[in-house]
């Protein structure tokens, strides 16, 4: 890896005698591989794996990388594969998150800290998840699908989109587009693109950012700041500017001194730097800050929610649910909605403010998408066999080998055992569902998304070591 001569002298004035270890560890040192494992559906830490310390207690570092396309569980959603560094989120939320919240992860995709989040907030907590770029977007519902909470909105929008929304979160991750110096030894295209002009329009760009989202967050409320990239501009010179312009009160977190995070190279804010010499991944900056006033000035509702409520209630009532749907869940407390094609289920307590983010933004997923309506047939859907509040007892079941479950997701045809039941079933691998066939007796048909669908050409037939081991 040949390094930038203009970041090589910047990094220099910025670390000093510290930066030929840097610079080593940036340009040779191999790469950590690390896991999030999904408590909510059973999984355990894998084999052999060390604890990731700051990430919450759900982080693994692996022994090696495995072949995560051809682990079925990974594609069941039983873990994650996220830089460690970006883990830290969890010892955050730990320490200054103890109620349910409202969240938003502004720049979310492809969706490893959103993800976290889910997981580690505490019950009852919604996370809105945005992404600006439709493509990236579409991946990011993908993995919050795979990912299965019901507490979960999935957009595509700008920041000043969201920032009509005054008071409205509690907690806003404002993970911004950064120049990337962190992920130079994992993209080659950062270094390729990386200049001090790039840096100087980053650094322009993210607080264009925190001006359309600051209204969003509430008086007392928490901004998570954090690039992957290691100058001052983007950094230090970033929370300054929050604290300058907006008033924001830096918060501290407590941190372990073996786990070799760096603070502040300007200023006095308490921040956090993870340096590929001196933790065990990628480069990350993190600052917590608190929005001042009070917190008891505003009530948090949507905007105009009220106004919109009796109309959209009206509008359900004339699309009445059929029982045997409200039985696919573990809980009642779910609002379900019904139009034409689609039948949703939305946590009780946020269900009309997902269905006035359905009205104000571009939702790629909220709630629970429970069916698809085609004539009189219901369909059950993709999103809700990967859900952690599925009803597992609704439907029959098939364990499937490895090969088998690699078939179905390449959406491949799947032969099943003579003596498996006819209609919906939902496929397992390991006891993790991976979807849905619909048995004919003489055949199944695959009903994997096609978008989703693995497209290697390698042959399933050479895989003997894929994926994580012992995580159930």
């Amino acid at each position: 890896m040949e390094l930038p001569l203009a970041f090589i002298e910047r990094m220099q004035q910025l670390l000093g005698e510290d930066y030929p270890s840097f610079a080593h560890a940036l340009t040779h040192a191999e790469q950590p591989v690390s896991i999030r494992i999904n408590t909510t559906k059973g999984a355990q830490a894998p084999i052999n794996a060390q604890l990731v310390p700051w990430s919450g207690r759900t982080g693994y570092y692996l022994p090696q990388r495995p072949t995560f396309t051809f682990d079925p569980l990974f594609h069941a959603g039983a873990y994650y594969v996220q830089e460690a560094a970006s883990m830290f989120l969890g010892s955050v939320i730990e320490q200054h998150i103890t109620t349910p919240v409202r969240y938003l992860d502004l720049c979310a995709a492809p969706g490893g800290k959103s993800t976290l989040a889910l997981s580690q907030l505490p019950a009852g907590s919604l996370v809105v998840s945005n992404e600006i770029v439709r493509q990236r977007a579409q991946i990011l519902a993908e993995n919050i699908t795979k990912w299965g909470n019901p507490y979960s909105v999935v957009t595509n929008n700008t920041p000043a989109d969201w920032g009509t929304w005054r008071n409205y979160f509690d907690v806003i991750a404002t993970d911004v587009p950064c120049s990337g110096e962190g992920m130079f030894r994992k993209d080659d295209t950062a270094i390729a693109e990386w200049s001090p002009a790039n840096v100087a329009h980053c650094a322009s760009r993210q607080e264009g950012i925190l001006a359309d989202i600051w209204n969003a967050l509430r008086p007392g409320g928490i901004l998570i700041y954090s690039t992957c990239t290691f100058n001052i501009e983007e950094n230090e010179a970033m929370v300054q500017h929050l604290i300058r312009e907006y008033e924001a009160e830096p918060i501290e977190v407590k941190i372990d001194s073996s786990w070799g995070i760096t603070g502040a190279l300007a200023g006095e804010a308490p921040v956090y730097r993870f340096m590929p010499h001196r933790t065990q991944g990628e480069g990350l900056f993190m600052a917590v800050l608190r929005k001042r006033g009070d917190a008891d000035a505003t009530c948090g509702v949507a905007p105009n929610l009220r106004d919109k409520k009796k109309k959209q209630n009206n509008k359900n009532k004339s699309l009445p649910i059929p029982r045997k749907v409200k039985e696919w869940l573990t809980s009642p407390h779910y609002a379900f909605v019904a139009d034409e094609t689609t039948i949703t289920a939305y946590p009780q307590e946020y269900a009309d403010d997902m269905q006035a983010m359905q009205r104000d933004f571009n939702v790629l997923h909220a709630g629970i998408p429970m069916a698809t309506l085609k004539g009189r047939d219901l369909i059950p859907t993709h999103a809700l066999a990967l859900s952690t509040a599925f009803n597992h007892n609704a439907f029959a079941r098939c364990e499937v080998s490895q090969l088998t479950a690699l078939n179905y997701l390449r959406r491949e045809a799947v032969t099943l055992p003579i003596d498996a039941p006819r209609g919906y079933v939902t496929l397992t691998y390991q006891g993790y569902i991976l979807g849905w066939v619909k048995n004919l007796g003489n055949r199944a048909n695959n009903l994997y998304p096609q978008e989703w669908r693995i497209r290697s050409s390698h042959n399933p037939d050479t895989i003997v070591e894929a994926g994580v081991k012992g995580i159930l």
